[in-house]
């Protein structure tokens, strides 16, 4: 069993980690560590091969391997250690790492600091619950992208796609464009999940029908996919009898939620939020636990990775500051609530004296709405507000406070959305 200490550990190589590890060391975390299980750098962006990447941070469009590799070159430059195939199985309290893989067997590594940027994983079938027969056919949309992309298996030739999540919608195009037929994409909500582009670009551009309010109710098939019923919901998300719509088909893909990969933050004691399904953390992404921060998806899904990768350099950053300087004070802390119509907010708290300028707050409301105006209270005054033409759910939100408006703040904030 191998020993060994760090300043800075990162755990997942994904985009949230590159962009942790590399802000950490320039941060003053002299040495750091990335623990990745998979057998190479990049986490998902490696099987999404679509552009649509890097608008906001490089300011071009790029490919989801390409964005990656622009970090693995920033990477080089470094003195960052990189452990690949190398599964974490527990981290503590006190920041010791456990870790197994098949160059150093079982180790243990004592870290200063830890970023946990482990990402998040795709809701399956039986957590739904679908009703009907278990045949061969059913994918979740991460799943079959990764065999279509990097295995280069074809999962199937006739298609229904169960959710609008951005990843089904891309694969709805993905399937399309390798020969596939895709029937139609399935909703359960009266709205898309995905971003309004993709809709637009996977779905609209080639014909495909997107039911909204509609969901699948049996799965039929003897050793593969054969049929698929599905049927309109009403306003209580419950089948309406004698809406049925039947569907040869031979594949379903999933795509029906993602959920912050969280095992190793329980296994650490960190305080959770049940909205996020994500740590609670501060304004510089530091987790209820001192010297322990996490970033990226692993605390919130986000829709971009440029917005992944700027909150992964602000958690980096905070690593680096705490290896060098220590706890920053917390004398007074602002507990940050969610309103009317938002669904949860990040950060979930504030240290007032630890805000530079200003402190950012993301959010997802949790319906369409369209001319309203979001509001920043602590209860009964009104401290900001913000117009919106468009909101949805499959898009993130983000407000800016500054910090001279978090000065006459006490207690609590309330974002919320209202009608103008």
């Amino acid at each position: 069993m191998m020993n060994t200490a760090y300043d800075l550990v990162v755990i997942g190589g994904g985009p949230a980690g590159l962009a942790a590890a590399l802000e950490g060391y320039s941060n003053g975390a002299k040495s750091v560590m990335i623990l990745e299980r998979d057998k190479e750098l990049g986490g998902i962006l490696n099987q999404c091969i679509h552009n649509g990447f890097g608008l906001h941070y490089f300011k071009e469009e790029l490919t989801g391997p390409e964005y990656a590799q622009r970090f693995k070159e920033m990477l080089r430059d470094t003195n960052v250690q990189v452990k690949l195939d190398t599964m974490v199985l527990e981290i503590t309290k006190d920041k010791q790492i456990h870790c197994v893989s098949s160059e150093d067997k079982y180790s243990i590594i004592q870290a200063k600091a830890i970023v946990l940027a482990m990402g998040c994983r795709e809701r399956t079938r039986g957590a739904i619950g679908i009703p009907g027969d278990r045949p061969a056919g059913i994918f979740t949309a991460g799943t079959a992208q990764r065999y279509v992309n990097m295995e280069g298996y074809m999962v199937g030739k006739r298609v229904i796609i169960l959710g609008s999540g951005d990843i089904g919608l891309i694969m709805a195009r993905r399937m399309t464009l390798e020969g596939a037929k895709v029937l139609a994409c399935v909703e359960l909500m009266p709205y898309s999940n995905g971003l309004n582009r993709n809709i637009v670009q996977c779905l609209k551009d080639y014909n495909i029908p997107l039911y909204l309010s509609h969901t699948i109710t049996d799965i039929q098939g003897n050793g593969r996919v054969e049929k698929v019923i599905v049927s309109k919901v009403d306003e209580n998300r419950n089948p309406i009898p004698g809406t049925e719509i039947t569907f040869d088909c031979d594949t379903i893909l999933l795509s029906v939620g993602l959920i912050p990969e969280n095992e190793l933050s329980k296994s650490a004691d960190l305080t959770m939020d049940r909205r996020t399904s994500g740590p609670v953390v501060f304004e510089n992404m530091e987790t209820s636990v001192e010297g322990i921060f996490a970033c990226g998806n692993v605390v919130h899904v986000h829709d971009l990775v440029d917005f992944v990768t700027a909150e992964s350099q602000r958690a980096g950053r905070a690593a680096g500051k705490y290896i060098t300087d220590g706890q920053p004070k917390s004398d007074a802390v602002i507990e940050v609530k969610q309103g009317s119509c938002v669904n949860y907010t990040v950060p979930q708290k504030i240290r007032k004296e630890n805000v530079e300028k200003a402190v950012e707050i993301f959010f997802r409301v949790n319906n369409v709405y369209k001319d309203v105006v979001i509001t920043v209270t602590d209860g009964e005054k009104e401290f900001a507000r913000f117009k919106r033409e468009h909101m949805a759910p499959g898009e993130m939100e983000k407000i800016s406070i500054s910090k001279a408006l978090l000065e006459d703040v006490s207690g609590e904030l309330t974002v919320a959305v209202v009608k103008e």
